[in-house]
């Protein structure tokens, strides 16, 4: 067998020491520190191919990633890398990583396999978050909390403070006080509804998608259980640790308590995720969890950025209150200043961007290479206006999830129905497809069914009596013990689609999106596992939706950072990097938020190639916000736009004095002058 040296050859030291940690039979537990742009997915893909090629069982590998795309992705890789050690004829070796996925992904695995050990159903079906919103509204209004003299939370803020209280494993006071504090007076109430809502999930066969984590936690706090699960891997890997939340932290813990075969890779630079309760302390902490301390190594060689964007990136990091050190250096030459462009206002700021993408067009750079991010959504209104205005073509990251389609939760509803009777949410949403029925008829109707009673069909409601035998037929053979899987799909959509033209004036566009799901379906192997991975992982976009931007085959990217992570483009424009955007407004509270809000513009910084701008506008006009009416309020740059981070920046006015050439920087003392009586201001207020 050879020794891998040529394959090996393409990584840099770091790399390669990455890869040879330990054995594929024992190693002690390590921390792979991979900063932006490090080739990090690489170092784990043949960290992988190297375990298996010294002995490790693929089927005893748990890698953990944050999308099962990235998970896929990794298993290709490490085939390749394979197939490159041991010199098949091909180049190339299948692996299989049956255990490769997100957290919720193994989670689900898991509980299906020791379903019966922990008192679950092994037939529980998932909800998505809108499925869950539904439920807990259900919840709701079966207690009847009396809403009249106060505004009580809506189902999808309940949710995210559920969710909150699970993933932070916090209680609800804190996790009230801390994050939602305009709700703490309704703390009572959302206690009994909380707990409302559990009861309905338990009795109803039903996990959403905290319940995948908690539930796996749980078992793991029974040391026999816990024992045995620890047994089916020898290694443990997982990526992006710093988007971890505290759940996630213990369910690792628990399941390697020694620490031994465990890898965790991540950047606590790029952790962004605090809103979503991901928890930064896990990635900082690590190293302290064993005795002795974790092995940690440290990715720093860039590849994706010229030298002046790192030089630029590291200086805002280098005051951040806790980190692990790193600069990044690259590989690509020192290239073009990033640069700090002053502008009037938000409009003078659109009119700067869209000239500036259509000059770089013009200079050879196509329009899917350039990307402009901003901290919300919001952000890049005036510039959408602009955009429109010069018919410059631009894809907005976000937009409606596939899953959040009403037809494509009608058809998906249809199939969990059937595989769990116990469903209410599913089988209301089916039964309001007929004609006649309302809320009260689905839930009375949907209850009788669940108990498995016969309905007569003298209870229908009127006009429903013609299409009650179809739907009766239809569960009948999807609930039949022969498999017809994916032939189910297809089933339900012939059912389906006559009510979908039915209800629906665009029926046969939507029903391209319901040709889609059955192809996406016959991908998977059985009916429990299309429903449970395509909840967990979605695709992102209706196909109507994700076909629309694309009638031009070159389009502008506008993104919001967090959604930009992972992203990178040769040119990258960031907007309002100002206190009150970069910083966020809403984030200011905690030193801990600042942090993170740091680490934000880092993240936005980091997913430039070749070209970076930051842009301050100084005047933003504001709506109806004061008793004068609308007005102009004045902006500061923000405050991690420092001076030692300003060296790094070529600063420029646009558009520029009539006796200056465009781009062409003010001096120093010109800026430093400004950025004190900004900061001396700031200071006053």
């Amino acid at each position: 067998m050879p020794d891998g040296s040529t394959v090996f050859g393409e990584l840099n030291e770091a790399q390669r020491r990455v890869v040879a940690f330990g054995t594929a039979k024992a190693h002690g537990p390590l921390l792979v520190i991979a900063g932006a742009g490090t080739g990090k997915t690489n170092t784990i893909a043949h960290r992988v191919a190297r375990l298996i090629r010294d002995g490790a069982d693929p089927q005893r590998i748990l890698l953990l990633t944050f999308s099962r795309r990235a998970a896929v992705e990794l298993e290709t890789r490490a085939g390749r890398v394979v197939g490159k050690l041991l010199r098949s004829r091909d180049g190339d070796v299948p692996i299989v990583l049956p255990w490769a996925g997100t957290f919720h992904s193994a989670g689900a695995k898991l509980l299906r396999l020791y379903a019966e050990r922990i008192a679950l159903s092994p037939e529980f079906t998932i909800h998505d978050r809108g499925d869950s919103e539904d439920l807990m509204g259900v919840a709701r209004s079966a207690l009847a909390i009396d809403v009249t003299e106060r505004r009580f939370p809506s189902s999808g803020a309940c949710m995210a403070i559920y969710s909150r209280i699970v993933n932070a494993q916090r209680g609800l006071a804190e996790v009230l006080g801390v994050s939602f504090p305009r709700w703490v007076e309704w703390e009572d109430d959302l206690a009994q509804l909380f707990a409302a809502y559990v009861d309905a999930k338990q009795a109803q066969h039903i996990l959403d998608f905290d319940d995948l984590l908690l539930y796996w936690d749980g078992m793991l706090g029974d040391e026999a259980l816990a024992e045995e699960v620890s047994s089916l891997f020898d290694h443990v890997l997982v990526d992006e640790y710093q988007d971890t939340n505290r759940l996630q932290g213990s369910i690792l813990a628990r399941l390697k308590p020694t620490g031994e075969g465990v890898t965790v890779v991540g950047d606590d630079a790029q952790a962004i995720y605090g809103f979503r309760a991901a928890e930064v302390r896990n990635i900082l902490d690590f190293p302290s969890l064993y005795d002795p301390p974790a092995a940690t190594m440290t990715l720093d060689v860039n590849y994706r950025s010229a030298q002046a964007i790192l030089d630029a990136s590291n200086a805002v990091m280098s005051h951040a209150a806790e980190r692990f050190t790193k600069d990044l250096t690259g590989v690509r030459g020192v290239g073009e200043r990033p640069l700090l462009v002053t502008v009037k206002d938000e409009s003078e700021q659109a009119r700067y961007i869209a000239e500036d993408v259509l000059a770089c067009r013009e200079q050879g750079m196509p329009l899917k290479s350039q990307a402009v991010l901003f901290r919300t959504s919001s952000h890049s209104a005036p510039l959408e206006l602009e955009l429109a205005r010069r018919n410059i073509p631009f894809v907005k990251f976000g937009g409606l999830k596939f899953l959040d389609a009403a037809h494509v939760k009608d058809m998906l509803c249809a199939l969990r129905w059937a595989h769990n009777p116990r469903d209410r949410l599913a089988a209301y949403r089916v039964l309001r497809l007929l004609p006649g029925f309302g809320p009260a008829n689905a839930t009375r109707i949907g209850d009788r069914m669940a108990d498995a009673a016969e309905v007569d069909t003298a209870s229908l409601p009127r006009g429903s009596a013609e299409h009650w035998p179809a739907l009766v037929a239809l569960l009948a053979r999807l609930r039949a013990p022969q498999a017809r899987w994916p032939a189910d799909v297809d089933d339900v959509l012939g059912w389906y689609e006559p009510h979908l033209m039915r209800i629906h004036e665009d029926g046969p566009s939507r029903a391209l999106d319901l040709v889609a799901l059955s192809r996406i379906a016959a991908t998977y192997p059985s009916r429990e596992r299309f429903l449970t991975e395509i909840t967990l992982d979605p695709p992102s976009a209706s196909s109507a939706m994700a076909d629309a931007p694309r009638i031009d085959d070159d389009y502008l990217i506008l993104s919001t950072i967090h959604s930009a992570k992972g992203q990178e483009w040769r040119s990258v424009t960031v907007l309002n990097a100002v206190d009150g955007c970069i910083p966020s407004d809403m984030a200011t509270g905690r030193a801990e938020e600042i942090e993170e809000e740091r680490r934000l513009l880092y993240v936005a910084m980091t997913r430039a190639r070749d070209r970076l701008a930051l842009v301050v506008p100084h005047r933003f006009y504001v709506a109806q916000q004061s008793r004068a009416g609308d007005r102009h309020v004045y902006a500061s740059r923000s405050r991690f736009l420092t001076a030692s981070v300003c060296d790094t920046l070529e600063n420029v006015t646009w558009p520029a004095p009539a006796n200056e050439k465009p781009h062409a920087p003010r001096t120093r003392a010109a800026v430093d002058v400004a950025a004190r009586i900004r900061d001396a201001w700031r200071n006053l207020r």
